[in-house]
């Protein structure tokens, strides 16, 4: 960037959420991130409900139940007796440890914070009842900061070796989807009754509404929904759904069987495959960490009384269509939880360059969606960057900046009939797959 630009304003990292690097008090690593799919974690709803029950857990965070949550991987090292743990002085989330890393300076952003499933989402700071009771130790937990704080100039010596000097390191929604609803191009901030929601499209999908205040209540608890910050103070009540993980193991599979398919190919077979032929469920467990994705779909097709698929246009299709019925799904309850209809849906991110699974959208939930922009994640890390350093006056003056730079493509509805009765075995299907686990 140095070298590219005569300029640069500032510096902010985002990533993903719930991973973290423990450090100790001297500011020393204390061994490497785990990755959140690792098994660490299996078995330890058991051991967390043991201690506290699920409805205390939900209503002291009003976070959707992951297994990948940051709360079950720390459970995990606690109750191994982790030295890691025990000698830890700080947690910093992946983008803090970068801004770490860059200025010496520890910190903790709140919208990464409350992926953890341990903030309280009314208040913004820890949830430190919850995290005694769980057995987890309160000195690592350093009070949240919000984004646009700025964090002072680049350390020294990373200035020496980029040439980037008297550069500031300002914070932005650390986690990578506060960041991409940031850049979403609506044109209002946080409404009480939502009209429209996002879907951040990746190997995740993020689907929700921007809200002002968290809704933790029954309902929510019975959908499994979220209450993950925002920026300025708002909510993103959203839904964790399997995303395009599925497609893209598709592809190592066949890569691993020497088959080689472009991304593009993989669309363009999908379009032309019978449509409907196989249903999958994004969130079906199998389907999160399989040694072969193939052979995982063949496995559910034939546990839940399918044709498996023998041809891989199949494959690519069901992938695409599982998605957008998952998508389907969740619009209903999002528009039940908010007490209103969603006339729009608007997909960012790598995901919106799909138009055949926007598409798909469009036509299973009737909805018009507007896609765009894609690299949505990095234009809010910009956009908080500059409201942090006063560039911009607040969330509707970056979306007008975003709206005036980036032009969205729209799809409306065409064939939403066939979606109808698909929705419907599809319900059953995860109906029964709830009823089983």
């Amino acid at each position: 960037a140095a070298g590219q630009y005569d300029n640069v304003a500032s510096v902010g990292v985002d990533t993903w959420g719930v991973d973290y690097v423990l450090v100790d008090e001297h500011d020393v690593p204390l061994g490497p991130a785990f990755n959140y799919r690792d098994s660490r974690t299996h078995g330890m709803y058991e051991r967390a409900f043991s201690l506290v029950p699920r409805s205390e857990i939900f209503a002291a965070t009003g976070i959707q139940f992951m297994e990948i949550n940051t709360l079950y991987q720390l459970l995990s090292q606690s109750l191994s007796g982790s030295p890691a743990l025990q000698h830890a002085d700080a947690m910093l989330m992946m983008g803090d440890y970068f801004h770490w890393l860059l200025t010496g300076r520890r910190s903790i952003e709140v919208t990464n914070a409350s992926t953890t499933q341990l903030l309280d989402p009314n208040t913004g700071n820890w949830s430190m009842k919850l995290i005694e009771r769980l057995g987890l130790p309160s000195r690592i937990f350093a009070p949240p900061i919000e984004p646009g704080t700025n964090l002072g100039l680049l350390d020294r010596q990373v200035a020496s070796a980029t040439g980037l000097n008297d550069v500031p390191v300002i914070v932005p929604a650390t986690h990578d989807t506060a960041s991409a609803v940031l850049a979403v191009p609506a044109e209002n901030f946080a409404p009480a009754r939502p009209d429209w929601c996002y879907i951040s499209s990746g190997t995740w999908s993020l689907m929700g509404c921007e809200i002002p205040q968290p809704i933790i209540n029954e309902t929510v608890a019975s959908f499994n929904f979220t209450n993950e910050r925002g920026v300025r103070g708002s909510t993103r009540l959203l839904k964790n759904i399997g995303g395009l993980w599925i497609f893209q193991q598709i592809r190592a599979a066949l890569q691993r069987r020497d088959i080689s398919v472009t991304w593009d190919a993989m669309v363009r077979q999908a379009a032309a495959a019978e449509p409907l032929q196989l249903l999958l469920d994004p969130d079906d467990p199998s389907f999160v960490a399989p040694d072969d994705m193939i052979d995982a779909i063949s496995a559910y097709a034939q546990r839940t009384g399918q044709t498996a698929p023998t041809d891989h246009a199949t494959l690519y299709r069901a992938a695409l269509e599982g998605l957008a019925l998952r998508y389907r799904s969740c619009l209903r309850s999002l528009e039940q939880i908010v007490g209103g209809s969603i006339s729009t849906i608007h997909v960012v991110g790598g995901g919106s360059l799909n138009g055949l699974l926007c598409q798909m959208t469009a036509d299973a939930c009737n909805r018009t969606v507007v896609a765009g922009p894609v690299e949505a994640t990095a234009t809010g890390n910009v956009l908080m960057q500059m409201i942090g350093s006063g560039a911009l006056a607040g969330v509707d003056e970056a979306r007008a900046l975003v709206r005036a730079s980036f032009a969205p493509t729209v799809y409306q509805p065409r064939n939403t009939e066939p979606w109808t009765a698909a929705a419907a075995k599809f319900d059953e299907l995860t109906r029964d797959a709830k009823t089983t686990s």
